[in-house]
């Protein structure tokens, strides 16, 4: 599977969506992207042990604390940081790891892959969205 087909089958098959590092800052690129995400039908948990709450719902420390089946973990962290919550999301059975434009872990892609895991690293989820106009 290409990376054109595995950005579509994560859009339509991966509706609860998990932003790690997600902030309650509405000037965060982070906020922005899952603001629009919920806007567009996503349930949207954060993920960040620095809020309580963002978008009225409650914020969880890491994915493992999250009790519901999570679909795709979207991940605004630094690259070096990228690898824990790959791991997590493999450990807690996601069907698929965004690793935003400009988080790059190869390591922790492939095993992510390996682990039969959608994978999409370098890319931001809004602008690959928009790249099909509304037609979702």
């Amino acid at each position: 599977m290409n990376e054109t087909e595995t950005i579509e089958r994560i859009f339509e098959e991966c509706k609860t969506i998990a932003v790690v590092g997600l902030s309650s800052n509405p000037f965060r690129p982070s906020n922005g992207v899952a603001a629009f995400m919920q806007k567009k039908g996503y349930k949207v948990i954060a993920v960040n042990p620095n809020e309580t709450e963002v978008f009225g719902e409650k914020a969880f420390a890491d994915l493992s604390s999250v009790k519901e089946k999570i679909d795709l973990v979207d991940i605004f962290r630094r690259s070096d940081e990228a690898g824990k919550a790959v791991d997590e999301a493999i450990k807690i059975g996601a069907k698929a790891v965004w690793l935003q434009e400009g988080v790059i872990d190869k390591a922790a892609a492939k095993r992510a892959a390996d682990a039969g895991l959608l994978v999409v690293m370098d890319r931001c989820w809004l602008k690959d969205f928009m790249q099909n106009g509304e037609q979702r």
